[in-house]
């Protein structure tokens, strides 16, 4: 039953984006038939990396390499991996070192795992969406960026006039997430604690601790994404007019 009721709800999905002009729906079930196959080889494999701490720092450097892969893809720069893990692992190193340091996150496999994996993806996420805003701010607006300069601005500071406020609104679900928690969402992590057979209060501060995180990890991702795009450090197509 649970495999008919994902099987209909991919489809469901995959045909409302078809139908409705909103993209490709073969996109929305290759995705879907992916998460399947990713998460039932990640549960045949967990086992064996949650028993040694250097395999479970390989999983880790292993989703934080394809984190930067991906979000490089998402904005355009496929060639410029290095730049992208920078901006996406200046958020996560100094949120997992925090936690772990001050002992609020355990030091052992089956904590480490989850806390990075959850860190790394806000981070993809936030350098993916504050790359592509930049990027596509600056194409679409070349022409003030051309009369910045005109007026004196270095090409740096000019770019960044341009981009870096609507790069800021990647910032924006974050945001929303934390200002809405326990009002009109209740997000995994609590209900992971809580079905862990933790009390509510442990819960929601493990999910307090997550969302904190998360929103640190991001803003410094978006941040330095922003000034990478700025200082031409990726290599996306902006110079010229759309």
């Amino acid at each position: 039953m649970l495999i008919a009721v994902l099987a209909l709800l991919l489809l469901l999905a995959a045909v409302i984006v078809w139908r409705g002009g909103l993209g490709s729906g073969r996109a929305v079930l290759t995705a879907g038939l992916r998460a399947a196959a990713q998460l039932a080889a990640v549960s045949l494999v967990i086992a064996a990396i949650l028993r040694s701490g250097w395999l479970t720092a390989g999983f880790v450097l292993l989703m934080f390499g394809v984190a930067a892969v991906t979000s490089a893809r998402r904005i355009g720069v496929p060639r410029d991996v290095p730049p992208v893990a920078l901006a996406i692992g200046g958020g996560v190193a100094p949120v997992l070192a925090l936690v772990l340091a001050a002992g609020v996150v355990p030091l052992r496999p089956v904590a480490v795992v989850p806390i990075a994996g959850i860190v790394i993806g806000g981070a993809m996420t936030a350098t993916s969406l504050a790359g592509r805003r930049a990027v596509d701010e600056l194409r679409e607006r070349f022409g003030e960026y051309e009369a910045a300069l005109a007026l004196g601005f270095p090409p740096r500071a000019a770019a960044l006039e341009i981009c870096r406020p609507s790069a800021g609104h990647a910032l924006i679900p974050p945001l929303d997430q934390t200002r809405t928690v326990g009002l009109v969402t209740l997000p995994g992590a609590y209900v992971g604690v809580l079905l862990g057979g933790a009390s509510p209060v442990q819960a929601g501060v493990t999910q307090l601790l997550v969302l904190i995180g998360l929103l640190a990890a991001e803003a410094v991702a978006v941040l330095i994404a922003v000034h990478l795009v700025a200082a031409r450090r990726l290599h996306a197509d902006w110079h010229t007019p759309s």
